[in-house]
């Protein structure tokens, strides 16, 4: 008895007949091996086969999908199919005749994931503080992101909470910067702070790095606005030489902060990107609007909060949107207090 090249057994012309036997059952092995052979589930699969060999094959009629074994678990032909979780859905629905279910986090928790594959992810980190008497908060970092890979098992789930507003002070801080969200080993950067007026932490006047740069604060020098995370996020708005009064707005998911573009007026902050992840359209990170002496800038659409044109504390970002805080404005003394930013949130979407 003779094997083909990749160890196929076949009978020559030379073999016994009493070899036949041993020939055909030898045979009808390696086709069980390398055949795709069908089962009704895996159940009845398993029990065909108690200790299949890595490079097994099998088809299940249950979900017509076929099976390879891995060497440690029967996994799709593809290597993934779609992902499952098992905690209890905040939703689902059908879209262009796909069924999804969804799960929405906005604080710490866990993710269960007993079938590993592939789903969309929506991640956003805690808004930046707007400072005081200065520049919007920048949002936190956006990620949106299709046919993430999630592993079996239980991810950490964190929301980022806000960066606090600068209070307003002789020396007022610059806003801080939010806090990282994360899920598994994806994470979404937190936004930028706001730079203060006067005093600002690190070089005066400029924002923050963050998910999205946070504002230059309007100190009659020319001064940038923060830079964002590379693919979350956009810089915050700049300020111009003779312009001391008004600042700039926070970078936004979507778009830029505004710079303060006149002597009286400070910067809107960047709009923030929709996403229908949950099936309804709904726009989240939102910079922050810069504080100013007589013209806030608004907050940018998807939770950026407003700053402010006097002596108030500014708008915080709307929780678990990742929308900036907005800036505080002036009108004596020590200028007001910047807003604190959103918190973040986390939404898993998976194919049922």
């Amino acid at each position: 008895m003779a094997v083909t090249p990749v160890g196929n057994p076949y009978v020559e012309s030379s073999d016994l007949v009493a070899n036949y036997p041993g020939a055909s059952e030898a045979l009808a092995e390696r086709i069980d091996i390398v055949g795709v052979n069908p089962f009704a589930n895996a159940a009845a699969r398993d029990a065909a086969i108690p200790s299949p060999v890595q490079g097994q094959m099998c088809s299940l009629n249950d979900d017509n999908k076929g099976y390879r074994y891995d060497g440690s678990e029967w996994v799709l032909f593809s290597g993934a199919g779609d992902a499952n979780f098992t905690n209890a859905a905040t939703g689902d629905y059908v879209s262009g005749g796909i069924s999804y279910k969804y799960i929405t986090f906005t604080g710490i928790g866990s993710l269960v994931v007993d079938r590993a594959g592939f789903a969309d992810v929506l991640i956003i980190g805690g808004g930046g503080g707007g400072a005081n008497f200065g520049g919007g908060g920048g949002a936190g970092g956006y990620l949106s992101a299709s046919e993430v890979y999630l592993p079996e098992g239980t991810l950490s789930i964190v929301v980022g909470a806000g960066g606090a507003g600068g209070v307003a002070s002789t020396h007022g801080p610059d806003g801080a910067n939010g806090i990282t969200s994360r899920l598994g080993n994806y994470y979404a950067v937190g936004g930028g702070g706001g730079a203060a007026g006067v005093g600002g932490v690190g070089v005066q006047g400029t924002g923050n790095n963050g998910g999205s740069g946070g504002g230059a604060a309007g100190t009659g020098v020319s001064r940038s606005g923060g830079s964002p995370t590379s693919n979350q996020g956009n810089s915050g708005g700049s300020t111009i030489v003779g312009v001391q009064n008004p600042s700039a707005g926070g970078g936004g998911a979507g778009a830029v902060g505004a710079n303060n573009p006149t002597g009286t007026a400070g910067g809107a902050g960047g709009a923030g990107s929709s996403s229908s992840i949950t099936n309804t359209a709904v726009t989240r990170a939102g910079g922050g609007g810069g504080g100013a002496q007589t013209t806030a800038g608004a907050g940018g659409s998807g939770g950026g909060g407003a700053g402010t044109a006097n002596n108030t504390t500014a708008t915080a970002g709307t929780a678990n949107t990742g929308g900036g805080g907005g800036g505080g404005g002036y009108s004596s003394g020590n200028g007001a207090s910047g807003g604190a930013g959103g918190s973040g949130i986390v939404i898993v979407r998976v194919v049922v």
